[in-house]
């Protein structure tokens, strides 16, 4: 391979590249308001940049220069944040509309509140090491570390990569604070962003339950049966979401009743969510952040978690935890994730030469080199042909099928366009249907895959989760999906709620899955404004054996040097609101 390195011009910035058609018409309209409420055309500009920056995932444009503030300290829509005004001009030249503003100051408070409030309790030894039994303190140390120091706080923040043990740290944290007397007196929340990972949640608490039990003393055993083992919650659920209102009926005045809530892939919270979670906890509630601060950012503005890592790993506060130790087998990738995620590109060339045939870059750079690796992969999928009928008694069986589809999976930068995941979906399912002889007119067939778009509570599928197509032993055709139990359960194609092919996956979609082999499709385009280091990690570290990149070395370079840092201010609010 040859050295990486990145000698093209550096990917722009969202701002600077032409916005999708229905984010433009937002920005004009938005401008066209301002100039009738008679604003200048300075400010109309700088609200069109305002909305298109949000949309891009920034609170508020980056400091304006001195000549662009002066222009503003003639309007009367724009103040410094003492009075409310549809925008606000910070003491640092950040332009934010009021509701981010609001936003921000809000959460640095009550993050700030939550810090001050702590009163650390100790734990003794003997307790500490009856929760690892058989532990490694050179291994687990950091996993020890933040069960010891979780006691007596109202927040904490857990983070690190895939692997390094989260949820097992999360599980003797809960059972730490029960022992605590938190949990006994109030109960126990646990949610995520999304219902799938809400729900890999608690069946990952659920598996390590069974596993630890017999390991533990019986009077740490006991705290075992109070974790919770109901139905997934999303966030959305848990600050009860009412779509009339627009709004949280969790607040201030009806806040979250569990003493303890956990919120797992906290990198996906954004800065709105935030705020409302922490609003509607009760001050002597216990908040557990958990995620890996290198991945993603939320879809909505904000780097939350990123922000909060940032602030109290500077201030070296005990109420966050970084884990390191990976506990998977291959290591060489855990040596590839760490080059991303440092950005070295020395260091990843070095790792992806070491990885060997773990990790392989295929350079597609046109169509006809992305079908004819699409062809292959599909071919991949094929196999030994489309699976077999289900026996008379088919859980079981479609279970192992099910879990079988994390051996492998495309992950696409993108979702629309020749090289986005719709149209490898496409490629993907006509290779099959040729391979398989499956009629053109037959939307089913045994072998489809498909994701759930929306969620429907009724029938516990949730955004995200899985489903394989499997003919039983009568015939017929039904979509399995993994229950919340650990088993598998069937559904008519028709009863399925909103959904889509899943032969190849969005990166954003795969957030928080784990595959034995994963393939990374990059944009051809090395100045793509979805390209980030953030991308790339949270791409390949999907993946547990192998791991594959498509797409022209320019691509990974570029990712690779493009950092990207949401424009806002919650870090500094953060550093001057927290003790």
């Amino acid at each position: 391979m040859s050295h990486l390195r990145y000698d093209g011009r550096p990917p722009k910035p969202a701002t600077d590249i032409a916005a999708r058609p229905e984010e433009r018409a937002l920005a004009r309209a938005l401008s066209r308001w301002v100039l009738a409420h008679g604003g200048s055309a300075h400010l109309a500009e700088l609200a069109a940049r305002t909305t298109l920056a949000e949309l891009g995932g920034d609170t508020a444009l980056a400091p304006l220069d001195a000549d662009a503030r002066a222009a503003l300290a003639a309007e009367p829509m724009v103040g410094d944040g003492r009075a409310r005004t549809p925008f606000v001009l910070d003491g640092d030249g950040r332009f934010y509309f009021w509701r981010n503003f609001e936003h921000e100051r809000e959460v640095a408070a009550l993050v700030a509140a939550r810090l001050a409030a702590e009163a650390p309790l100790p734990m003794a030894a003997g307790e500490l090491e009856a929760l690892f039994p058989g532990g490694d303190p050179a291994r687990d140390g950091a996993q020890r570390a933040a069960v010891a120091a979780v006691g007596g706080r109202r927040l904490f923040v857990l983070t690190g990569g895939p692997g390094t043990g989260k949820t097992t740290t999360v599980l003797r944290m809960l059972l730490r604070l029960q022992r605590d007397g938190i949990a006994a007196r109030d109960g126990i929340a646990v949610a995520a962003p999304t219902g799938k990972a809400a729900q890999r949640l608690v069946q990952s608490l659920r598996q390590e339950s069974a596993r630890l039990r017999d390991a533990l003393p019986a009077d740490w055993a006991t705290h075992l049966d109070a974790l919770p083992a109901g139905d997934a919650l999303t966030v959305h659920r848990l600050l009860a979401w009412s779509p009339r209102r627009n709004a949280y009926l969790r607040g201030p005045g009806s806040p979250i009743e569990a003493g303890i809530v956990v919120v797992d892939e906290a990198s996906m919270l954004d800065l709105h969510q935030l705020r409302a979670l922490l609003r509607a906890l009760r001050p002597e509630a216990t908040l557990v952040l958990v995620g890996d601060a290198d991945q993603l950012d939320s879809v909505g503005a904000g780097s939350v978690l990123m922000d909060l890592v940032s602030v109290l790993e500077a201030a070296a506060s005990p109420a966050l935890a970084r884990l390191r130790h990976s506990f998977r087998a291959d290591s060489g990738l855990v040596r590839v994730n760490e080059a991303v995620r440092a950005g070295d590109a020395t260091a990843l060339e070095a790792a992806l030469t070491a990885a060997g045939d773990a990790a392989r870059l295929h350079p597609v750079e046109d169509a006809a080199a992305l079908s004819r690796r699409l062809r292959a992969w599909a071919d991949g999928l094929a196999g030994d042909g489309p699976p077999p009928p289900l026996p008379a008694e088919p859980a079981d069986a479609a279970a192992a099928a099910l879990r079988a589809l994390s051996a492998r999976q495309l992950l696409c930068a993108l979702r629309d366009g020749p090289f986005g995941a719709e149209a490898a979906n496409a490629a993907i399912e006509r290779r099959l249907r040729q391979r398989w002889d499956v009629p053109a007119s037959q939307d089913w067939y045994p072998g489809r895959v498909v994701m759930v778009a929306r969620n429907d509570y009724g029938a516990r599928l949730f955004n995200g989760d899985l489903g394989l197509c499997l003919r039983g032993a009568d015939g017929e055709l039904q979509v399995w999906f993994e229950s919340p139990e650990g088993g598998a359960r069937a559904f008519a194609a028709a009863a399925l709620p909103e959904h889509a092919a899943a032969f190849a996956l969005t990166i954003h979609k795969s957030q928080g899955s784990e595959y034995a082999h994963a393939a990374v499709l990059l944009p051809p385009d090395p100045e793509h404004r979805i390209l980030s280091r953030q991308l790339l990690y949270t791409g390949l570290s999907r993946a547990k054996q192998g791991i594959e990149v498509w797409g022209p070395r320019a691509s990974l370079e570029a990712a690779l040097a493009r950092a990207v840092r949401r424009s806002g201010g919650l870090v500094a609010r953060l550093g001057e609101a927290a003790p």
